[in-house]
């Protein structure tokens, strides 16, 4: 967790033993209830009523002289909204008030944070004015200021004509609107969505933001968001995805769902810190299909169903990006559909789809609910198929397998390019104990071709 502080205040703290406002007694315990609430000494000593907002404003303001702005009946010029995004607004606690030729007016509650400042300074590529205020003021102003009416992407239509569109010409409008950003989004998804893009992803650069999509294993820029975007752009595309947008220095996972052409469709979305800035990895997934739309050929689908039925492990194998997830969704549901008392688990690092009759639980590496303790703590669930998503290690093929003599069905994903490179792959000892357990094997080739072997044509394909 990031520390709060405010460097004005601890500049300036035993100035105000000196000013006689605060003994200095109080001012050590209010220290250390700010360390133990991580909030700064100046939260601490009004939440504490040993100083009004006023008092502390007034204070700063005659030991600084820095004029000190009352924001409660103010109004921004919302044309400068664009110099600061909402990340750094609440990070920083500052708000931009309006421009005078190069001359950007700010509102701080930490006039002394040189850092926020020079940030401030070279993403708005102007000289900053600051001003004091409140914490609490900025922060219902940044509330009031930077919300948006939507919480969604919007719908997407893809049926209109789309021949050469181009996600820039949306950047590039002369839209100054809240939900300009959001408009940026839904133009790169219906992009990817009408050149069959299931990958997306957004790297920092020198250039700005820029996005890639990935086709055929090959990656393609599409052009970059401006850096004077780019926090608002990560901002708004965290929000949606119902992540935090004040965290950048660790990994999060998160979704995001948009409508395209009246169907629901769900994206990952996936941000990782590097020494330029966040990684945002995105990727679409479309709603599961009923099996039988899948697999046509009436044999096949019969193996499938009954291998469903039986104590075994089912691996589904196929190239990235060939659906396998797709397959194995269509597979949840048909069991689902067909028989309501078997209980189906599923241990995910986030669930694509809501599927109704499915227990679905998504690995949380936050509070160490990772694959190691669902292993150890689903068989308490007593489940009857269970399916995991992206098992790595020998011990968790082992234990997953294992389970098939308590007469549980194990779904799992296997990643192979052809048939030839899962020969190889399963040649290695590790993969003996699950070998002799497989009792289905769907091989995706591409999305109009699928096959199926059952247990006697795996063993004497493996042998």
């Amino acid at each position: 967790m990031e520390t709060v502080t405010n460097k004005t205040l601890e500049k300036l703290k035993y100035d105000l033993v000196r000013a006689g406002l605060v003994p200095f007694e109080t001012l050590e315990q209010a220290q250390e209830i700010a360390a133990a609430q991580n909030i700064n000494i100046g939260q601490a000593l009004i939440n504490s009523g040993i100083l009004t907002e006023d008092a502390l404003i007034n204070f700063l303001e005659s030991k600084l002289h820095i004029p000190s702005v009352n924001l409660n009946d103010y109004t921004l010029d919302t044309n400068c909204l664009k110099y600061i995004n909402i990340t750094d607004a609440k990070r920083y606690k500052i708000i931009p008030l309006f421009k005078i030729e190069d001359t950007l007016t700010v509102a701080m509650a930490d006039p002394l944070d040189l850092f926020a400042i020079d940030k401030i300074v070279e993403s708005a590529e102007c000289s900053i004015e600051p001003v004091i205020s409140s914490e609490s003021s900025i922060l219902k102003k940044i509330e009031e200021y930077y919300k948006t009416d939507s919480a969604s992407v919007g719908d997407i239509f893809t049926n209109e004509e789309n021949a050469g569109y181009n996600w820039l010409d949306e950047l590039h409008s002369e839209d100054l609107s809240d939900s300009h950003i959001q408009k940026i989004i839904r133009a790169i998804l219906k992009q990817a969505i009408i050149e069959n893009v299931h990958e997306v992803s957004f790297q920092c650069e020198d250039s700005g933001l820029t996005v890639n999509f990935k086709k055929s294993g090959e990656l393609q820029n599409k052009g970059a968001i401006p850096t004077v975007l780019t926090g608002s752009f990560v901002s708004k595309l965290k929000t949606l995805a119902k992540l935090d947008p004040s965290v950048s220095e660790v990994p999060q996972l998160g979704k995001l769902s948009f409508k395209v052409d009246e169907i629901n469709l769900i994206a990952s979305i996936s941000t990782f810190p590097t020494i330029m800035g966040e990684r945002i990895f995105l990727k679409i997934y479309k709603p599961p299909m009923e099996l039988s739309k899948m697999i046509t050929d009436v044999n096949s689908l019969n193996k499938v169903r009954q291998s469903l039925e039986n104590p075994g492990i089912i691996i589904v194998c196929g190239a990235p990006l060939s659906g396998k997830t797709h397959v194995i969704y269509s597979l949840l549901l048909e069991i689902a559909k067909t028989d309501k008392n078997k209980n189906i688990m599923t241990l995910e690092s986030i669930s694509k789809y809501n599927l109704q009759n499915v227990n679905q639980c998504e690995l949380n590496e936050n509070v160490g609910f990772n694959m190691d303790k669902a292993a150890r703590f689903i068989e308490f669930q007593s489940p009857d198929i269970i399916y995991m998503e992206g098992v790595k290690t020998k011990e968790s093929f082992d234990y997953f397998s294992s389970l098939v003599f308590d007469n549980k069905t194990i779904i799992m994903e296997f990643l192979a390019n052809n048939m030839e490179d899962l020969r190889n792959k399963l040649a290695f000892s590790d993969f003996e104990p699950l070998k002799s357990l497989i009792s289905s094997m769907i091989f995706i080739h591409s999305k109009d071709s699928i096959e199926v072997f059952d247990r006697e044509t795996i063993q004497k394909y493996l042998a």
